[in-house]
């Protein structure tokens, strides 16, 4: 059997295929919360940018640095540094071609065959599908009722075959953002045990907390442990552009570099312009983003209570999601069917984040809502109120 013939096939394009043959009228449209990516280009003067890059800019169509411009890793280790209140150099910085190839380029310099990554669930599916893909086992860990994972129930996990443990914060599917005392535990337990802690922030720009999330950065050892992972695709809406960072120790990355050169070679040139002017220019831009992304999740939360009233529940909330337990018999992939049909709306069931068996999986939805204004929030409380399902 191939390595991808061991995976399941992409959810996202699974879902879609439940819209085949729905139709949608103009006064009830599909509501779509499905995919955490936004569905907006990037501001005009990003574009403006990027048009000016590609007509000014001849280096910008041919191949550039394998870990990338060496501007943007020096810009993106200058703002971690200043976000996190610690200490990150240029060279430790590795551009990707998006946020999910990090992650596929952590596992290949941290794993083998038959290795085991230890990964909360719900999960990301995409890091489910790259472990299977590898042939690395991925060692679910379940979390409570709050959505976070517990570092003692992890340490009983660790093997002589375990090489990492895998955190997502703000986290996809479920919304938590897990405290700085918790992400230091988990440091901690890997640093202990000899292992790599994959931090993946994709979201870190919409966490709801002021100042720094942890304080990792500010530990001189982290190279030796910490591998952050960053998507500049939620920041500046850079999604199809596809740019990423990695950031590790120097040796971790010099084993990265073999991986993208076999890969990819160098990110989207263009797309790299791109998050560098991002980052030297959409500063209040992007605070702005975030504090609509606030205010939309605060309409999740203060809405919640009616759609509780018919059965529901909010496990947990932040930046893109909502992950809710459902009040209906039917199990989590029927239900987000017969959402389609029924109530136009989109939504992606627990079982795509969870592993096979997972019975939690058959009792939740995951709502991506970043792309839904307030009155958008209500009405898809209305329409889940609806009791026909």
């Amino acid at each position: 059997m191939s390595r991808t013939a061991a995976t399941f096939a992409p959810p996202i394009m699974a879902a879609r295929g439940w819209l085949k043959g729905v139709t949608f009228t103009p006064d009830r449209p599909l509501i779509d919360v499905s995919q955490a990516a936004p569905a907006e280009p990037p501001p005009q003067a990003l574009r403006a940018e990027i048009a000016r890059v590609v007509t000014e800019v001849p280096s910008a169509h041919l191949y550039g640095p394998v870990l990338g411009l060496p501007a943007l890793r020096e810009a993106l280790s200058g703002q971690i540094a200043s976000h996190y209140a610690g200490t990150v150099a240029a060279e430790q910085v590795a551009i990707t071609a998006g946020c999910n190839q990090a992650f596929c380029a952590a596992i290949q310099a941290v794993a083998g065959e038959g290795d085991e990554i230890i990964v909360p669930t719900p999960w990301y599916f995409n890091h489910a599908m790259w472990l299977d893909m590898q042939g690395a086992r991925a060692v679910p860990l379940l979390t409570g009722s709050d959505m976070l994972p517990d570092p003692v129930h992890a340490a009983g996990l660790i093997t002589e075959r375990t090489r990492a443990i895998v955190l997502v914060t703000p986290n996809n599917p479920a919304g938590a953002e897990y405290p700085a005392g918790l992400v230091r535990a988990f440091y901690t337990l890997a640093q202990n045990h000899g292992l790599k802690l994959i931090l993946d922030e994709t979201y870190r720009d919409f966490d709801s907390r002021q100042g720094r999330p942890h304080g990792l950065f500010s530990d001189p050892d982290w190279p030796e442990t910490l591998v952050h992972l960053y998507s500049f695709s939620k920041a500046y809406r850079l999604s199809g552009h596809r740019i990423g960072a990695l950031v590790a120790g120097t040796p971790f990355v010099a084993e990265v570099e073999k991986f993208l050169d076999t890969v990819t070679i160098c990110a989207s040139q263009i797309g790299q312009h791109a998050a560098l002017w991002g980052i030297n220019n959409l500063s209040q831009w992007l605070a702005e983003q975030r504090d609509e992304i606030l205010a939309r999740r605060a309409a999740i939360e203060t809405g919640f209570p009616a759609l509780e009233e018919t059965g529901w529940k909010l496990k947990g909330v932040g930046a893109y999601f909502a992950y809710v337990e459902h009040p209906s018999k039917l199990a989590s992939p029927e239900l987000a069917k017969k959402l389609v049909q029924t109530a136009g709306v989109l939504a992606l069931p627990g079982t795509m984040f969870t592993p096979p068996g997972d019975p939690s999986g058959q009792r939740h939805l995951r709502l991506a809502f970043a792309n839904l204004d307030r009155p958008g929030i209500s009405r898809l409380f209305e329409r889940l109120a609806d009791r026909r399902f």
